[in-house]
């Protein structure tokens, strides 16, 4: 922890990073139309899912961690009301929101906006301290291998690394590393398309790693 962070402050200040997150995606993708958000390629892992869909699991994933994974934490009495959990965090399709309940893109930006105003709401109501020490058991897939080493602190290993216990501080600080690396990854759909960009993408998290897949299309 840093000197100058005691652990009675509010978490707000581990990352500040959430109160701008959702203008900085809102204003890449706001002006797009369906072709343009529909548009997927098989040149490149990063191309297979559309701009849509990276948003649907951006959306998806905030409300997986914060309400499923970690809600006896989190939200242990449920005071945060949220319509439609399980089609956001536990739809039947991969890894993302109900396509057909969220079809219409507004709404889904809504809901993404919704989940990074509650990831502040969450940090400002908990302190560094709890973010820190309190911890929820993971699983870790393979893709973790790289993941983690974006990760200074938080993961607490069994005698398998792929079992252990994860802060709270590094739950969110995955989330915020999800939301800017498939920001980019729109972007990259962007140029694929000779779309503009807009947004400068913070140079942090799992797209900065050294063996991450930054392609470009041609």
């Amino acid at each position: 922890m840093p000197k100058n962070i005691a652990g009675n402050e509010s978490a707000s200040i581990l990352f500040p990073e959430y109160t701008t997150l959702y203008k900085l995606i809102e204003e890449e993708v706001k002006t797009l139309n369906s072709n343009q958000l529909d548009w997927t390629s098989g040149e490149f892992g990063w191309s297979e899912w559309s701009i849509r869909r990276q948003i649907g699991h951006m959306t998806s994933l905030l409300y997986r961690w914060m309400f499923i994974r970690c809600g006896k934490l989190l939200d242990p009495n449920k005071t945060h009301k949220i319509d439609h959990l399980e089609a956001l965090a536990m739809s039947s399709y991969d890894r993302t929101v109900d396509e057909k309940l969220f079809a219409d893109f507004n709404l889904l930006l809504s809901k993404l906006k919704e989940g990074i105003a509650l990831a502040s709401k969450i940090l400002k109501n908990h302190t560094v301290h709890y973010m820190k020490n309190e911890t929820v058991e993971y699983n870790l897939g393979p893709h973790w291998s790289i993941m983690i080493k974006a990760h200074p602190t938080g993961f607490k290993f069994s005698q398998d690394p792929s079992q252990g216990k994860m802060s709270l501080e590094a739950v969110f600080r995955h989330m915020y590393f999800e939301e800017i690396t498939h920001l980019y990854n729109i972007q990259r759909l962007k140029r694929a398309q000779r779309i503009s960009t807009i947004s400068n993408v913070p140079k942090v998290g799992y797209w900065t790693l050294e063996e991450w897949d930054r392609s470009e299309p041609i």
